[in-house]
């Protein structure tokens, strides 16, 4: 519950939320919900990359099946909110995010989300959204992946490289465990001798300085993804963490605005949408 992360702090350990990144394994079933509930999901991502029956992504190459949110996605969305479990618009597509938002009866979170007026990135929310989101009373948790954070100089040698490597594993789809894990040791080699250009620190809280000036403290937080490779060439793991409330306090912010950004929001969430659903 959001309450036991102070408990667990109180003992000196860490709070980690489980969530489900990808709603595809739902699977038509809405029974599932409750079970990943009771396994101790407390979120899903409604979609990853590609679209699936719930909604469209905002990343599919093949472009929308749903025009957003699915009728199923409906049920889902709905099942949810009755379950008390956080709605993660992450990854979904714009028209999906305005469908979600009108369809919840919750707040909602972009997990690991940017300012789209600083990165134009499809992945990102444009300022119409973060308004959307401000009235739905969500949380955008601003992510470090340099991707949706700025836009780099080309890096031609590195992309023909990479795009050699897929070809090579042909999209590394039906491997063996032999062959991912020899394609595994190539991608790293190659990151190690085409290091990629990363944003900054810097550059990451300008997402959450222009949040704030556009929907207010109330409605940003940090949400790294670094399990999905993302990494600021000062903040590239959770040991240079320090890096970032370093920045947050050079820019003004106060202790309890930064307790906000460091959680506080998504917690606020997480008991709204845990209330609402006990009245549902």
């Amino acid at each position: 519950t959001p309450s036991d992360a102070k408990k667990i702090e109180g003992k000196g350990k860490r709070a980690v939320y489980i969530g489900v990144e990808n709603g595809y394994p739902i699977n038509h079933n809405l029974a599932n919900i409750d079970t990943f509930y009771n396994l101790g999901a407390r979120y899903i991502t409604l979609c990853h990359t590609s679209n699936n029956d719930i909604c469209d992504s905002s990343t599919d190459p093949d472009g929308p099946e749903h025009n957003g949110l699915s009728a199923f996605g409906e049920k889902v969305v709905d099942r949810m909110n009755k379950k008390g479990m956080i709605i993660d618009v992450s990854h979904i597509s714009d028209q999906a995010f305005y469908d979600v938002i009108e369809q919840s009866k919750a707040p909602i979170v972009a997990s690991h989300s940017n300012a789209r007026a600083l990165c134009d990135n499809p992945r990102n929310l444009s300022d119409d959204m973060l308004k959307k989101l401000e009235k739905n009373g969500g949380v955008i948790q601003i992510c470090f992946l340099t991707d949706y954070v700025k836009e780099m100089p080309p890096n031609p040698e590195r992309d023909s490289a990479f795009s050699a490597l897929r070809k090579k594993y042909d999209g590394f789809d039906d491997l063996t465990e032999e062959e991912r894990a020899k394609a595994r040791k190539e991608w790293h080699e190659l990151s190690k001798k085409y290091p990629k250009k990363l944003a900054s620190v810097e550059d990451m809280v300008d997402h959450i300085d222009y949040v704030v000036q556009k929907i207010g403290i109330e409605h940003v937080g940090i949400g790294t993804d670094f399990d999905g490779g993302a990494r600021l060439k000062n903040c590239r793991d959770v040991s240079q963490m320090p890096n970032v409330t370093k920045e947050l306090v050079e820019r003004g912010y106060t202790e309890k605005e930064i307790k906000k950004i460091w959680g506080g929001n998504f917690l606020r969430v997480f008991r709204e949408v845990k209330d609402i659903g006990e009245r549902l």
